[in-house]
């Protein structure tokens, strides 16, 4: 008889746990991409003024949120064109004694393309699809994840500067946590969630679905068909071609980026028409809370149940062309 009451609690624990943070509502996220795809802030091209005010911006949100900065300050810099890139770098730390040495990577790459050729008047590529809606998802997710505060692993919150200048940003970033020689778990990268597909039996889809279990696994955490594989996104080699590359480069770990544009969907990529009025800001809200109880449970699991596949299937999917 003792056992019901115990049993009774912990699914009362558990409730309250999945319940700890705010839902995230559509006028969060578009107030969030409002300001990144601004004119103002002229495409945020990597290393000018107007990208660091973006970087400034994104400090900002860290703070508001209590998220403390991963190296001595947030913003962490690399050299670029004789100016510096500026990935702004965070930190939820783990509250298990054993497991907050193993780190979970949430990141996205918040510049863009600057400055364009004139389409009419316009000339600035405000990259909302591209990315600030990745970044709007990953300060939504973060600021979840340091309310609710029950992450047994670390987590480091990643906002990337010069994706669009070839990965510099995520590239510098991978080598100095390898070279501090951190446990990477796995890293989940966020780029292009604003537009949602209408043809799929998935909500969005993981670049490189076939190296690790990750995508069956979120789908498992949250009880759902969320995630699959895309073979666009295939084709083109997206896998690659985003932030998560150097990370599984580096660390030979489940580094994937989500995505819910595989350029099927969406008629305005490095276009400057890429902007906040193309965006379905309730889909991608709907989204995330779907996500957020996943990225619990990554964080929460007494084992690595994400894992590689094993060598021989690795090796067939790293020599297809496609990925």
């Amino acid at each position: 008889m003792r056992l019901i009451p115990f049993i009774f609690a912990s699914l009362l624990f558990q409730i309250s746990n999945a319940q700890a943070y705010e839902r995230v509502e559509a006028q969060e996220i578009r107030l969030l991409v409002d300001y990144l795809a601004s004119d103002a802030l002229k495409g945020r091209e990597t290393a000018t003024s107007e990208e660091f005010l973006a970087a400034q911006f994104i400090q900002s949100k860290f703070i508001e949120s209590g998220i403390k900065p991963y190296f001595k300050t947030y913003m962490d810099s690399f050299k670029y064109r004789g100016g510096k890139g500026f990935n702004v770098v965070g930190f939820i730390e783990g509250n298990d004694v054993k497991l907050k040495n193993e780190i979970v990577l949430i990141g996205a790459h918040y510049d863009h393309l600057g400055l364009k050729r004139s389409i009419g008047s316009d000339s600035i590529a405000n990259g909302a699809n591209d990315n600030a809606s990745g970044t709007a998802a990953v300060l939504s997710i973060a600021k979840r994840m340091a309310q609710q505060g029950t992450n047994r692993r670390s987590l480091v919150i990643a906002l990337f500067s010069g994706e669009e200048k070839g990965l510099l940003g995520s590239k510098d970033l991978a080598k100095k946590l390898k070279d501090q020689n951190i446990d990477l778990y796995t890293m989940l990268n966020f780029e292009m969630l604003g537009v949602p597909f209408t043809d799929r039996n998935y909500e969005v889809f993981l670049t490189g679905y076939g190296l690790s279990n990750l995508g069956a696994k979120l789908n498992t955490y949250t009880n759902s068909q969320m995630v699959g594989s895309s073979e666009v996104a295939a084709k083109y080699g997206l896998f690659k071609r985003s932030d998560n590359y150097p990370f599984y480069k580096k660390f030979k770990a489940p580094c994937h980026t989500i995505s819910s544009c595989d350029l099927t969907n969406f008629d305005y990529y490095h276009h400057v028409d890429d902007e906040i009025d193309k965006l379905d800001f309730n889909f991608m809200a709907t989204f995330i809370n779907k996500l957020i109880p996943g990225i619990v449970d990554i964080c929460n699991t007494n084992s690595k149940e994400i894992q590689m596949y094993e060598t021989s299937t690795l090796k067939r999917e790293s020599s297809k062309k496609n990925d």
